[in-house]
């Protein structure tokens, strides 16, 4: 299991993301050679934040 799939295991499991998480998937997102794994694991977490399954904390 990869690094991004343990962090974002983790925030699924605790519900939320600090802004620190969201500023790294943010970072990893803009990067242009993500593979189609780790993009679609980014995707996820955004699609959960917005349905509200996942909420930022500071």
């Amino acid at each position: 299991m990869s690094n991004l799939e343990q962090t974002i295991e983790r925030m699924f499991a605790a519900r939320r993301l600090t802004r620190n998480d969201q500023q790294q998937l943010m970072a990893m997102f803009s990067q242009r050679d993500l593979s189609p794994n780790d993009a679609a694991l980014i995707n996820r977490v955004y699609e959960a934040l917005s349905q509200g399954r996942l909420r930022v904390v500071d």
